[in-house]
């Protein structure tokens, strides 16, 4: 007979015994988080306390930045503390609020992507529509639906997940996963599967819709003057580059869940499975602290 209980606690089995080695990966990830703490940080600050830097673009870029913080500090300070512990156990209760912080992470980064390519299709195809269609009120709602929907639907997805009964409790990750646990259910997760496909349907179409917008931004840009050109080269480009990087991070993520990934070496398997929560905190300020002309000369006068 089966045992089928509701864990008290999950065990994260890709963690390997890494004797002296430990303290020199606390210290890479520790000066990561560091780092990505203060890029972030630096550009919410230069663009809240500068009035010049107070338009739609900004300030769905500034919640940009503080999606980053919010998703790193959901993962770092939890790996910093396994890294040095011996014994890779996590109580329920946080394996699932992690859980709601990484997805909820990952769904308002492309929420708001989203958004910003919207705004940037109205700023250079519909020029003269820009200021009557992008209003105050208008940049609020966007933001606060960025976040409310990813918080609403995950929620949906973690009580969901937490109502299942299960046959183990050990997750061959270095962080929880909903997907690992999903897989440990001995009772009937069939709502659970067609909630998560989806969820990911639905991800899949915002992510569509960015790169049909920019399509749309290109073609305007062909036929455009060398003005109209440059200035969606400026803009668009970070977006594009932040959209492309971290959907790359997801579809690594996907494909280690949902195939057999044992012939690749460990280490690679738990660097592809951090790469989206990392690299993207990481990647965002520099690419847009460096493209974009306002928020660059504003960083260096700050510095």
């Amino acid at each position: 007979m089966i045992n089928t209980t509701t864990s008290a606690y999950f065990t994260l089995a890709a963690y390997f015994d890494t004797a002296v080695f430990k303290y020199l990966y606390f210290l890479i990830i520790l000066s990561l988080y560091v780092l990505i703490v203060s890029a972030n940080l630096l550009l919410i600050v230069v663009i809240c306390m500068n009035r010049s830097l107070h338009e739609p673009m900004y300030m769905f870029l500034c919640s940009l930045f503080v999606n980053e913080l919010y998703g790193s500090s959901g993962l770092f300070p939890f790996l910093l503390t396994q890294i040095l512990s011996d014994i890779h156990t996590v109580s329920a209760s946080f394996c699932f609020l992690q859980i709601f912080c990484v997805y909820t992470y990952a769904s308002i980064e492309f929420s708001n992507l989203a958004v910003m390519s919207y705004d940037r299709y109205l700023a250079i195809c519909c020029p003269l529509q820009y200021n009557t269609r992008m209003t105050s009120n208008r940049v609020v709602i966007l933001i606060a639906l960025t976040w409310l929907y990813p918080f609403l639907s995950i929620f949906i997805l973690i009580s969901l997940s937490a109502s299942l009964q299960l046959c183990g409790n050990t997750i061959n990750k270095v962080y929880c996963d909903n997907y690992s646990i999903v897989k440990l259910a001995c009772s009937d997760t069939t709502v659970n599967n067609v909630y998560g496909i989806v969820y990911t349907v639905t991800l899949v179409v915002i992510v569509l819709a960015i790169f049909y917008t920019y399509l749309k931004i290109l073609k305007v840009c062909l036929f455009g003057s060398k003005q109209t050109r440059q200035k969606a080269l400026s803009t668009c480009t970070p977006h594009l580059a932040s959209l492309i990087n971290f959907s790359c991070g997801c579809f690594f993520e996907i494909v280690q869940n949902r195939f057999n990934m044992k012939h690749v070496p460990h280490m690679l398997r738990i660097f592809l499975s951090l790469y989206w929560l990392t690299c993207q905190p990481l990647f965002n300020p520099v690419l847009y602290g460096l493209n974009i002309t306002k928020i660059r000369c504003h960083v260096c006068h700050s510095l």
